[in-house]
């Protein structure tokens, strides 16, 4: 199974993500660590992702998906995988989840104000908080995703995950993307 942890800046994609591939028994991978020097710079400069910037890094994370996946072998034998990305568009999911099957998409919700405040005391991280306006406006939510509150402990987005990947299974909802 391939869970996709997909959010705005500073819904704790990174945090819950790690947790839920530990809890899962999974591979992680962290969309930010793939991020070329030249999308880093950029953000850091204040000035959004565009199509272009993003197609090459969402190529890459696919490629990472079945890398890992592939890992522990074939059939039953596959490897679990967790990608903490942002996804924001379903051409982006779209990207990451084709010809994939067993895709789940965890959607980490949150109001713009908890978000902002979240990336406001972020150290170290590349993303400034100028550019969180410009990820609400191309967000397009999932159509069928686990959804869940991002302003909940990470303890308790991983728990209502689990249960929800448990009461589904892993069947992939429409376009296969959960």
């Amino acid at each position: 199974m391939i869970v996709i942890v997909m959010g705005v800046s500073g819904a704790g994609k990174s945090t819950v993500g790690a947790m839920l591939a530990a809890a899962l028994g999974a591979a992680f991978i962290d969309g930010d660590d793939a991020h070329p020097k030249a999308n880093i710079d950029k953000m850091r400069r204040g000035a959004p992702l565009d199509d272009a910037d993003r197609l090459p890094w969402l190529r890459d994370l696919a490629g990472r998906l079945d890398a890992s996946r592939t890992a522990g072998g074939e059939g039953e034998d596959r490897t679990d995988v967790v990608l903490a990305c942002s996804a924001l568009k379903a051409r982006y999911r779209d990207v990451l989840t084709e010809g994939r099957m067993d895709v789940r998409i965890v959607h980490l919700t949150g109001e713009a104000a908890v978000l902002r405040r979240r990336v406001e005391a972020r150290t170290g991280h590349f993303m400034p908080a100028g550019l969180l306006a410009s990820q609400l406006a191309d967000l397009e939510a999932p159509m069928e995703a686990i959804e869940v509150d991002a302003a909940l402990a990470p303890e308790e987005i991983v728990a209502a995950v689990l249960d929800a990947l448990h009461d589904t299974g892993s069947r992939p909802g429409k376009d296969g993307k959960g």
